[in-house]
């Protein structure tokens, strides 16, 4: 690895050398270096990408999720998150901000740098090779830290976990089902990195597993891909199959899907999109970055203009099904371990998100074991008690930390 990265240094410290000591602002600096960096031939370019591969390959020595790189946050040094801890690798040594720069744009091509430039900011997927399996993927993302660019990529776990691994009531596993629901909003929420892709692709592949349909994936970016076992899946990635997730949606309902997964509801219009898709008898799934049911629902209605607000609330108690909230946190084992909020529509949360009640939802939930839900302080109780997390771990990630301090003593 060593030998790879100094060759690697000593191919880009001459652009780093030649760079005009007064071409100091970002984006001026970013572009004169792509610009310098086209310069080079083919081989050298590919040994420069195979540098970044041979980092990336390094994650799954340390069972990594996720590497960082480049800005004036790393201090020049290559970070890995394992088991849930970012830390830099000083086995790696440290790098010029500049050589970072160059390692980091040239993975991108001519058009995509330039969408970077105009944005500040470009996300996309990435197929790292290997030995064993040529499809392992990663997900993306390039930005500006104080004038230099940062890189951000994501392992896609290589097995798909199975729906049963995650213990849901008979109720969700129904609801997520295209054999027992032919329509209807779920929703898988959670803040960055709490699993939300994991357990949409784990639906993805219950349903291409059991039914003969016909499974249309939205994404930005497209991070697995799955192969068509008993179901089609297409796969449209944003930027590059489809412009935009409302795009994708509306043009979906011409290509006879069964299933229409939708990477994540962000605007408004993506929303009220998301909602009239289900409302016309499809089965949808989404994400939200929330960490709570409750929230969810807030987000949802407060995200869409003043004017429609009264509409999203009626169709949203009409097509929506469940919504799993999702936290990972580190487990008294070392690993990260899952808790999880289920909330399943009833006409009590019906009526609450209809009536503009959904501080009501929470208790609902709280009573609700016998349809399948619970709190996120009754998931954490579970795993508290079965000493999976600490008592300190637990109360941390609560939402209703009363509440799960009431649940702990009253259990014991």
């Amino acid at each position: 690895m060593k030998e790879i990265i100094e060759e690697a240094r000593q191919i880009l410290q001459p652009i780093v050398d030649n760079i005009p000591d007064h071409i100091i602002f970002d984006i001026d600096r970013c572009r004169c270096l792509f610009d310098e960096l086209q310069k080079l031939d083919r081989e050298k370019r590919i040994k420069l990408r195979n540098t970044i591969k041979t980092l990336l390959a390094h994650m799954e020595e340390l069972e990594a999720s996720d590497i960082d790189m480049g800005g004036a946050g790393s201090h020049g040094k290559i970070w890995y998150r394992v088991h849930g801890s970012k830390r830099p690798e000083e086995s790696l040594g440290t790098f010029d901000l500049s050589i970072l720069d160059l390692l980091i744009v040239n993975l991108l091509e001519d058009k995509q740098v330039e969408v970077l430039l105009d944005q500040r900011s470009y996300d996309f997927s990435f197929v790292l090779d290997t030995a064993e399996d040529n499809t392992r993927r990663l997900r993306a993302t390039i930005y500006l830290d104080l004038g230099h660019l940062a890189l951000n990529m994501r392992m896609i776990p290589k097995d798909i976990r199975s729906i049963q691994s995650y213990d849901f009531h008979k109720n969700v596993i129904n609801a997520f089902s295209l054999e027992k629901s032919k329509s209807g909003l779920n929703l898988v929420t959670g803040i960055t990195g709490s699993g939300k892709s994991t357990t949409l692709d784990s639906i993805v592949d219950f349903n291409n597993s059991i039914s003969d349909s016909h499974i249309t994936i939205i994404g930005d970016p497209i991070e697995r891909v799955h192969k068509s076992k008993m179901s089609i899946v297409r796969h449209r990635e944003i930027g590059t199959d489809v412009l935009s997730f409302k795009d994708g949606a509306i043009q979906a309902l011409r290509q006879d899907p069964d299933i229409i997964i939708i990477g994540e509801m962000r605007s408004s219009d993506t929303i009220m999109t998301t909602l009239e898709l289900a409302d016309t008898g499809h089965k949808v799934f989404s994400t939200v970055h929330t960490s709570s049911a409750v929230e969810t629902i807030d987000r949802i209605v407060d995200t869409v203009p003043y004017k429609y607000r009264g509409r999203v609330k009626t169709r949203l108690a009409d097509v929506l099904d469940v919504i799993v909230s999702q936290k990972l946190m580190p487990g008294t084992a070392g690993k990260l371990v899952l808790a999880k909020e289920v909330m399943i529509m009833t006409p009590a949360i019906k009526a609450a998100i209809k009536n503009e009640n959904t501080d009501e939802i929470y208790g609902i939930m709280r009573q609700g074991s016998k349809y399948g839900m619970k709190t996120l302080e009754q998931d954490l109780k579970r795993l508290y008690r079965r000493n999976e997390i600490s008592f300190e771990i637990a109360i941390s990630n609560a939402n209703n930390k009363k509440h799960f301090k009431e649940l702990v003593k009253y259990s014991f």
